[in-house]
This record gives C-alpha cells, sequence and structure tokens, in this order.
C-alpha cells in the first residue's frame, strides 16, 4: 500500500512538472488564462492606460498652470494700468487666475459703458449692484476654471475604487475554473487546481 502511495505521488509530481513546464512566468499564465480572465486583464489595462494619461495630462496642465500664474502675479504687482496688464494676459492661456481676471476685467469695463450711458439718469445707478454683477462673473469664471482643472479627475477616484473588485471578479472566475477543472477529471490534485488558481491570482495582482 505504501509503495502504491509513492507511485501516485510521484505520478503526480510528473504530471505537475509537465503542467508548469509551459508556464515560466506571468506572461506564460496571462498567454493560458481563460477568455473571461483575459478579458478582465484587458479592462484593467485600458482603465490604467486612461488613468496615467489622465495623470501625464494633468501634472502637465497644472505645472503650466502654476508658472504662468506665478508669471502673472508678478505683473500684477508691477503694473500700474489694469488696460495693460489685460493685454499682456492675453498671453497666459493656461492660467487660473489670468482668466479670472479677464472676466472681471470685462465686466468693469461693461458696467463703465453703461455708466457713461445712463450718467444723466441719477435714479438708476447702483454701485452696489454694480459691484455685485463684477463679483457675480469672477465667482462664475472661479467655478468654470475649477471644472476644466478638474475635469476627468474623477475617472482616477472610478479606477482607484472599482479595479480591485474587477481584479476579484477574475479572481472568482478563476477558481471556478479550477472546481470545473476538478468535477471534469475527478481529481483534486495540485496539477489540476493549479492553472485555475495561476489564473485567479493574476487578475487580483494586477487588479
Amino acid at each position: 500500500m505504501i509503495f502504491g502511495w509513492v507511485l501516485e505521488a510521484y505520478a503526480a509530481s510528473d504530471n505537475l512538472a509537465a503542467s508548469t513546464i509551459h508556464v515560466n512566468g506571468v506572461t506564460d499564465m496571462i498567454r493560458q488564462a481563460g477568455p473571461m480572465v483575459k478579458a478582465v486583464l484587458l479592462m484593467l489595462l485600458l482603465l490604467s492606460v486612461a488613468c496615467w494619461a489622465v495623470i501625464l495630462i494633468k501634472s502637465r496642465m497644472l505645472h503650466r498652470a502654476r508658472r504662468e500664474s506665478s508669471q502673472f502675479m508678478e505683473m500684477y504687482w508691477n503694473r500700474k494700468s489694469f488696460s495693460s496688464l489685460y493685454r499682456d494676459s492675453k498671453n497666459f492661456d493656461d492660467s487660473h487666475i489670468v482668466q479670472v481676471f479677464q472676466v472681471g476685467y470685462e465686466e468693469l469695463g461693461r458696467l463703465n459703458k453703461y455708466l457713461d450711458f445712463t450718467s444723466g439718469d441719477e435714479s438708476r445707478l447702483d454701485p452696489e449692484a454694480l459691484l455685485e454683477s463684477v463679483e457675480r462673473a469672477m465667482r462664475g469664471a472661479m467655478l468654470a476654471e475649477s471644472q476644466r482643472l478638474e475635469r476627468f479627475v474623477p475617472l482616477l477616484a472610478t479606477t482607484g475604487n472599482t479595479a480591485p473588485f474587477i481584479g476579484l471578479f477574475g479572481t472568482v472566475w478563476g477558481i471556478m475554473t479550477s472546481f470545473q477543472e476538478i468535477g471534469l477529471k475527478g481529481a483534486a490534485n495540485l496539477a489540476v487546481v493549479a492553472p485555475g488558481i495561476s489564473e485567479a491570482l493574476v487578475a487580483t495582482a494586477i487588479g
């Protein structure tokens, strides 16, 4: 009986060695994975590429915005005329501070024209309402710039929250594959279970 157990163990080790000859790394495990696990890995790869693209684009955008905002603030404190500052601010397209300043200056210019037009009618002048109009325009510009800078950022949060669960789905699918192989072959040795478990672990790691 003991001799029979030894032979069975030796045969199982041979089968395991034969099954692992062709699996030399993660690349081979991915290549031999099932269609569903490959689909999960492809989805995770696409999400990863999208996230890195957003990170790189936003990093460059924020770097330019900080640089141009710093240059504009130096001009702001050194200039005595808002008209010349507004004219030169056209060169700073990526600065959020510049965009807010331009909107406020344009609204102020519009109100100055309105005051010149209604200078003969004192009852229509309301300085507080005019200043509130400028403030409202600048708040709208601040909101627009905030939305512009935060565009596509929710993708990072969504991917960070969902990617582990997508990988977990691949894990569950790999374990299901292992149980199916056990049922089909009627054996629960390592050579039968290992391929499905390896698929599951790869999906978990990438997720």
